[in-house]
């Protein structure tokens, strides 16, 4: 906790070229920003981060929302940043611009959003965090929900994950661990319109950054170990005012209704793979619905 006198020291984060991943470089201000209009646009290179050739490789950070640093506390900031070419068109993976424009198309509407975030911790070898060298640990049941080191491991991550997405003001409704050891899921919501997202993708650069303290690594994957192992998802529960006032379901039918004409198109967009790492997850066993 060194002073640092008026500067402020802004951590700007962004989705790089893969759609998954996340990157992060460090700017100093002379001063706290009062909004988020107050700060600069920022570049990068492009091309190291699989968004732009290496002949012109100038790629561009827009700031879209702050969030407290919890890491260096403080008047320092999180930016979450969507990313533009030097063309001043949207990357590729800058998905945010036009979901930005379609909620604020239907903010009469009041769109929420809960996501219940699956996740694996595994040791830096890959192999899933605290099961055996050599093997396995006991099959799925004592585990979700559990207690006690020889059910649950990881916990001191996912306690300093919860703490950290409060102190940046992420509305976490809570966590628990899951089927499989050393998965775990916390909610995010309920949110409206843009801002799930952003938390979304700020709340889990917190939980790699943590989960780097301890020297363990995150994984998203819908299915890391193959067999009888239950696979991690980001489950979606969705409303809007319509659905959650009295006489609500004929809304949530006609919402289902739509989205049944387009299942394949959605399954195309959930993972940068169009589907391909769900179909892994999705076979309708452990607790899944088939892809198909």
């Amino acid at each position: 906790d060194l002073p640092q006198g008026d500067r402020v020291q802004a951590l700007y984060i962004w989705i790089d070229g893969t759609g998954e991943g996340l990157r992060s470089k460090t700017k100093t201000l002379d001063k706290k920003p009062k909004s988020v209009d107050e700060l600069p646009i920022w570049n990068y290179d492009g091309s190291s981060t699989y968004q732009a050739q290496g002949q012109n490789s100038d790629t561009y950070l827009h700031p879209v929302k702050i969030y407290p640093d919890p890491f260096r506390r403080g008047d320092n900031i999180l930016v979450m940043c969507e990313t533009y070419k030097y063309n001043k068109e949207p990357t590729e993976t800058n998905h945010r611009k036009i979901c930005k424009e379609m909620m604020d198309a239907a903010a009469n509407l009041k769109p929420w959003f809960g996501i219940e975030q699956e996740y694996t911790l595994l040791s830096q070898d890959g192999h899933p965090f605290g099961w055996p060298k050599n093997g396995f640990p006991g099959p799925q049941g004592p585990y979700y929900c559990g207690v006690g080191a020889n059910r649950v491991y990881g916990r001191d991550v996912v306690e300093a994950h919860y703490r950290s997405c409060l102190y940046a003001g992420i509305r976490v409704s809570g966590t628990n661990a899951e089927v499989m050891p050393a998965q775990w899921e916390y909610q995010v919501g309920p949110t409206e319109g843009i801002h799930m997202g952003d938390d979304l993708w700020v709340s889990r650069y917190i939980l790699q950054r943590v989960a780097e303290d301890f020297g363990v690594v995150v994984s998203f994957d819908p299915k890391p170990m193959a067999g009888d192992w239950n696979g991690a998802g980001a489950h979606t529960n969705f409303s809007t005012e319509p659905m959650r006032k009295p006489g609500g379901m004929e809304a949530i039918q006609n919402a289902i209704d739509k989205m049944s004409k387009h299942h394949i198109r959605h399954i195309k967009a959930y993972d940068p793979r169009e589907g391909k790492d769900n179909e892994r997850r999705l076979t309708g066993a452990h607790e899944t619905s088939s892809i198909h």
